[in-house]
């Protein structure tokens, strides 16, 4: 059978959580009685957003880090599994960051891959050895519907969640074979302050807290993926099965534009 957290096994771990879904989820999981390692950079916020969750049935107790330097996640996951075992990890830490004008490939690509990509490989990497010696454990990985295919103006940010929605499939079978439970979380446009500096429509833009619940909902029932809103993800998932000359076509038309 699929292995599903439960708070008695032990500690919800997310990364990303000063501010957003990160931060979000980990209240959330915390109502459902979790004791939550919640870590970012910035430890003030991490301090705040434990003051906040005092009185619910679970708490938060702060972890910051750093997840794109290697060495120093390693040592926070031995520090938090220290406390107690890791039952369920959302590794949700991730941003985007621009180029200058003309660019590509400068500083704010790299930076994107370094956080989006590496950030969430130098977490699952400890989670996993941690995990497979259990024999059990729950890894959910934040994605986005961006990295069902190609969208104009994304960037570095498209391309990072592409391989994200590639590497969790592989860690998933991984994962099956040693009792470890691994999901991909697939948001379309939530309303957080990434996506109020997009200048562009945002089909479908949900509520953060909706957002939240509706991830937390996820970890608790059987299934890969948890994308929302569903409508939206099926139609780009539709539109990449699709002739390339028939997807530019309709993606020139329709789909929404950062600009170049």
């Amino acid at each position: 059978m699929t292995y599903r957290a439960s708070p008695r096994d032990g500690i919800a771990w997310v990364t990303g959580a000063s501010s957003g879904i990160g931060r979000g989820v980990a209240l959330e999981l915390a109502k459902r009685g979790y004791v939550v390692a919640a870590s970012a950079r910035r430890a003030e916020e991490l301090q705040a957003l434990a003051s906040e969750a005092a009185g619910l049935a679970g708490r938060i107790e702060p972890a910051p880090m750093d997840v794109t330097d290697r060495e120093a996640t390693q040592k926070a996951v031995a520090e938090i599994e220290a406390r107690g075992p890791i039952a369920l990890a959302l590794l949700n830490a991730g941003g985007s960051f621009d180029d200058a004008p003309g660019d590509i490939g400068g500083a704010g690509f790299r930076q994107t891959f370094e956080l989006n990509v590496f950030g969430v490989v130098n977490c699952l990497n400890p989670l996993l050895n941690a995990m497979r010696k259990r024999g059990k454990g729950q890894i959910a990985i934040t994605g986005s519907i961006a990295g069902y295919g190609g969208l104009p103006g994304l960037r570095a940010y498209g391309p990072t969640k592409a391989a994200i929605i590639n590497l969790a499939a592989e860690a998933k079978f991984s994962g099956d074979r040693v009792g470890v439970t691994v999901q991909i979380v697939n948001p379309g446009f939530v309303r957080t302050a990434l996506t109020a500096t997009n200048r562009h429509p945002m089909p479908g833009i949900i509520e953060c807290d909706d957002a939240c619940r509706r991830i937390c909902d996820g970890f608790e029932r059987a299934g890969f993926e948890i994308a929302f809103p569903r409508r939206l993800a099926w139609v780009l998932k539709a539109l990449n099965h699709l002739p390339y000359s028939l997807y530019f076509a309709l993606m020139r038309r329709g789909a929404p534009r950062r600009g170049d």
